[in-house]
């Protein structure tokens, strides 16, 4: 369909909480397959609905986008929820919505992620890893918060990226 600009910080719609939505709806198809096509042409491996302007609970996962990484493949989740983390550390994070910076902050090794497929069907997939942190960080997002929102410090937390 089409690759949508990914919004930046400080735009009003990633501070926003997200609506649920129904799966099978006709419009629902068309942001998935748009955030697909975005996340295909971005260097990220996750995307969140809210990044691309439409404010609603729809994420892309697939770590596997990035060298060495693996996980459960390509996900498309509506309506996701935690509901299980285990096991905190400190990792540090990007985000396509903040290109220039990078964070420490708290996540959790394995997460429990419920949610939706497109077609309506339940799913529940138990993440480990940097998979563990994308859903998360990717929830975050539905919930209006962005990794800069976790972070403790910004004099010692916060990290501007290098320029390649």
């Amino acid at each position: 369909m089409a690759v949508r600009p990914i919004l930046l910080y400080p735009d009003p719609v990633l501070k926003t909480s997200a609506a649920s939505v129904s799966p099978g709806d006709p419009a629902i198809a068309r942001i998935i397959q748009d955030m697909l096509d975005t996340l295909q042409a971005s260097l990220g491996v996750a995307l969140a609905a809210p990044q691309i302007g439409c404010s609603v609970q729809i994420i892309v996962v697939d770590v596997s986008r990035k060298k060495g990484k693996t996980g459960h493949g390509l996900v498309v989740l509506l309506n996701p929820r935690i509901r299980h983390q285990e096991q905190e550390r400190i990792i540090r994070e990007g985000c396509l919505s903040v290109p220039d910076y990078t964070g420490n902050v708290l996540r959790y090794e394995l997460a429990v992620v419920e949610g939706f497929s497109p077609e309506g069907t339940p799913v529940t997939l138990t993440t480990s890893g940097f998979e563990a942190l994308a859903f998360q960080h990717e929830l975050d997002h539905l919930n209006g918060m962005l990794f800069l929102d976790r972070i403790q410090s910004l004099d010692t937390d916060l990290f501007r990226r290098k320029q390649s």
